[in-house]
């Protein structure tokens, strides 16, 4: 399935970070309002994307047999054209957690433009994003020239978590994965270098999410799909998660060694090279500039970049 959060009409404006939109399901142009099938035939289903992961095997087999029974018989009322909602973030994550340095050519050229170690890490390097730095499709990505001239971008594939893991091993890592969607990975480089992580990583708007998340069972093998970055339709990042440094599965578990995920719970597994930071010359984004992250399986997240001053 690929499930999404949309509203209607005019109550989303593009920079809405709130999650209170309606559970939906994309097939072809159409979105489906998986509640509104729900009520009409009168099953039982969580009415927002977090209740609906939480509600584990049981909800997902109640989705598909409305989704399989006849289109003919559908209520007018959960029935839209993609065309005619507004996306938001598919979830607020509980925490969303960061994976630096997981493709090797990007250890590469940060060793070279973010003093970073240019020996591979021996283990994932993990980072964290708030919650609030999420916003969706369409949303702008916040560019504040008082707080940075280093705007830049990181394509990758993002882990949604479904099940509660603590101290899972690889070989069980898969079981508590509940699908997969994109993340941007927005960055103020000059931040990071005067010592602020967090301002590097955090700031509002600073995690684009979306537009879907797509179920396990519909992604074969996540350590192969290929993924790419433009700005203004200028490739800038192209790769394979088949380059990772630490697969998925190792992320899982080390990640789950020293901390709880729980359902709803965001991995964003690592960017691979082509950030504007390791580009010679280096560049950065700017108000007017729009930016698409793709990944295969999923499709494509654009954000508009715009001035926050």
């Amino acid at each position: 399935m690929r499930l999404l959060t949309f509203t209607t009409g005019t109550t989303a404006t593009t920079d809405d970070r709130a999650y209170g939109g309606r559970l939906g399901v994309q097939e072809g142009d159409l979105v489906l309002d998986l509640a509104a099938l729900a009520d009409h035939t009168g099953a039982d289903l969580p009415g927002d994307l977090p209740a609906f992961i939480r509600a584990g095997a049981a909800a997902r087999e109640t989705a598909r047999l409305l989704l399989d029974a006849d289109p003919v018989a559908r209520p007018a009322r959960a029935v839209h054209r993609l065309e005619d909602v507004t996306l938001l973030a598919p979830l607020r994550p509980g925490k969303i957690i960061g994976v630096g340095l997981n493709y090797v050519e990007h250890v590469e050229e940060s060793s070279r433009s973010l003093d970073t170690d240019k020996e591979l890490p021996s283990r994932p390097v993990l980072f964290g994003k708030p919650a609030t730095a999420v916003t969706g499709p369409g949303a702008p990505i916040r560019h504040d020239g008082n707080l940075t001239a280093q705007l830049d971008w990181e394509c990758e594939l993002a882990v949604v978590i479904g099940r509660t893991a603590f101290r899972v091993s690889e070989a069980d890592a898969y079981g508590h994965v509940f699908g997969y969607s994109i993340v941007n990975d927005i960055s103020a480089r000059d931040q990071r270098r005067s010592g602020q992580w967090f301002f590097s990583k955090g700031q509002d708007s600073y995690a684009p999410f979306g537009p879907v998340v797509v179920t396990a069972d519909e992604i074969p093998d996540p350590m192969k799909l290929d993924l790419s970055l433009r700005v203004n339709g200028v490739t800038k990042q192209s790769s394979n998660t088949r380059h990772m440094l630490f697969p998925i599965a190792r992320l899982i578990a080390d990640i789950s060694s020293g901390m709880t995920l729980e359902p709803g719970d965001v991995i964003a597994t690592g960017s691979p090279s082509g950030v504007g930071a390791g580009r010679v010359p280096p560049e950065f984004l700017r108000p007017g500039d729009t930016v698409e992250a793709t990944v295969e399986h999923i499709g494509t997240l654009t954000n508009p970049v715009v001035d926050a001053r």
